[in-house]
């Protein structure tokens, strides 16, 4: 079977040129034939009671994959990242955190609103880490009047830029010393991994639990491995419950996510030049564009010009979020001849002239 699911998947990429090309997010992705071939034949348990065998292959080889005692499976990156924030922060504590972060700016505060703790908002350099001086100022001193600062939440990639290994030993070493713990939104980091050619102890080296994410770049229709200590897993499985993560037959779900660790974490490395080559064509059309490390494309686009350009994409199948500074993604469903379709659709926009 899984030769033929290999090659079911190999043929995908030949068929339905006409299909709408998505360029939102690398969150669009179907799960190809041989996934699905992989879901359909997945031996389920009950995992609430911790007896679904494939969830626990999975958590069990992402555990030994990463370096980390224990892995936990989550629905989605959000609830991994809150489940997280909440089993290393208590009730009134505070957790620093970049401006541009996920758990931050996309997760509806919910580490506010559902754990009580205070997000301390940090401004990002323009690489995407957090200075250390920054970090060192916002840290709370030991006073009744203060939320305790408990943890550093950092992020990689950010926005598409991946984090310099020596900037994360040092921010990691600098919040170990002042006592605080060290989380990492990972939703991104095979895409780092495969960009720097490291291995995945490498990349998370420092970080006391990191969140990974299998259904952007790997093309799992859904879920997230939590990794960490064991005690530190065990807290966050009884917050998951608490957020309404008790799935029961998941290994349906898990059995995607260790086809694509199998399959599609190599292939990223298409993700990233086909991102390279979208830039430089929109470059060459007289577009201002960030130059990608990975699989996101930043673009600026003139304000008169952003919605009469989305509607002429959208009428000849390109779907993207146009505005003024706009983001496209390179991913599994969006291999280069249809990265060149998108290019004659952009260039083709009687706008530019």
């Amino acid at each position: 079977m899984r030769l033929a699911s290999v090659i079911f998947d190999l043929v995908r990429y030949s068929v339905d040129p006409a299909a709408p090309i998505d360029l939102r997010s690398d969150t669009v992705t179907r799960p190809t034939p041989g996934m699905r071939a992989a879901m359909a034949a997945a031996e389920v348990g009950d995992d609430v009671y911790g007896d679904d065998p494939t969830v626990n292959r999975l958590q069990a080889s992402m555990a030994e994959r990463f370096g980390f005692e224990r892995a936990l499976f989550f629905a989605s990156g959000t609830q991994s990242n809150l489940a997280a924030l909440m089993a290393h922060c208590g009730r009134g504590d505070e957790y620093l955190v970049g401006q541009e972060a996920h758990t931050y700016r996309d997760e509806q505060g919910g580490a506010a609103v559902l754990g009580s703790i205070q997000p301390q908002p940090l401004e990002n350099e323009p690489d995407g880490t957090i200075s250390l001086g920054r970090i060192a100022r916002a840290i709370k001193p030991d006073d009744l009047h203060f939320a305790r600062t408990r943890l550093l939440a950092l992020e990689n990639t950010m926005g598409g830029r991946i984090l310099p290994l020596d900037y994360l030993c040092l921010a990691t070493e600098f919040a170990h010393s002042r006592g605080l713990k060290t989380h990492l939104d990972g939703a991104r980091i095979f895409n780092a991994i495969v960009k720097m050619r490291i291995d995945e102890p490498t990349a998370v080296a420092g970080f006391d639990s990191v969140s990974v994410c299998l259904s952007k770049g790997l093309g799992a229709p859904a879920g997230s491995i939590l990794l960490g200590p064991q005690e530190f897993i065990a807290t966050a499985r009884r917050w998951r419950k608490a957020l309404g993560g008790g799935m029961r037959q998941a290994g349906i779900l898990a059995a995607a996510g260790l086809y694509a660790l199998e399959h599609h974490v190599e292939r990223l490395a298409e993700d990233h030049d086909n991102a390279a080559h979208l830039a430089e064509g929109l470059s060459a059309i007289g577009l201002k564009v960030e130059p990608p490390q990975t699989n996101l494309v930043f673009v600026e686009i003139p304000e008169r010009q952003a919605e009469a350009l989305g509607a002429h994409l959208a009428k000849r199948g390109i779907i993207a979020s146009i505005g003024t500074r706009t983001r496209l993604a390179t991913h599994l469903d969006a291999p280069r001849t249809k990265i060149d379709s998108a290019l004659r659709a952009f260039r083709e926009f009687p706008g530019w002239h």
